[in-house]
C-alpha cells in the first residue's frame, strides 16, 4: 500500500521541530530520517517509530502493533511500532515520542557498531600453544 503525499507531508510537518528531517521512498513505504538516522517509517499511511526496551512498554500498554513487512509471514516483525493517533495529532507529544525513537535508533546503531568491532578469532590465534612472541598492548 503506497504512502500518500498528503500523509507524508503531514507527518513531516508534525515532526518539524525535531531538526533536519528527510524522507526516502522504499519498499512501497517511506523511511524518515533525522540528521541521517533512520528512526521512523510510514507504510500504508501509518506512522511507525523505532523502539527499544526503554520505550517499548508504552507502545504495548496502548495496544500498538509491531511493523510486519510481509502479510504472508506475520511472524516476521521489526522493532518499529505504530504511533497512536492521539500522539500523532498532538505535535508536542509527537516530538517527545519522536525523540525517543531517535534515541532508540541511535542506541541500536551503536550496539551494531560495537558488536561489529570485536576481533575475530582464527585458528591461528586460538591454538592451545602460547606464542613465544612478545605482544605489545593495543592502544
Amino acid at each position: 500500500m503506497p504512502v500518500s503525499e498528503e500523509y507524508l507531508a503531514y507527518v513531516l510537518e508534525q515532526l518539524a521541530g525535531m531538526g533536519r528531517l528527510t524522507s526516502r521512498r522504499m519498499f512501497g513505504g517511506a523511511g524518515v530520517y533525522c540528521g541521517g538516522l533512520f528512526f521512523a517509517l510510514i507504510f500504508g499511511d501509518q506512522l511507525y517509530f523505532k523502539v527499544d526496551d526503554v520505550c517499548r512498554p508504552e507502545y504495548e500498554k496502548r495496544g500498538m502493533e509491531r511493523f510486519r513487512p510481509y502479510a504472508d509471514r506475520p511472524h516476521l516483525s521489526m522493532t518499529y511500532y505504530t504511533v497512536p493517533v492521539e500522539v500523532l495529532e498532538d505535535s508536542e507529544q509527537l516530538l517527545e515520542w519522536g525523540r525517543r525513537a531517535v534515541a532508540a535508533a541511535l542506541n541500536s546503531t551503536k550496539a551494531k557498531t560495537s558488536a561489529g568491532t570485536g576481533r575475530k578469532r582464527t585458528k591461528a590465534t586460538t591454538g592451545s600453544k602460547p606464542s613465544s612472541r612478545k605482544r605489545t598492548p593495543r592502544k
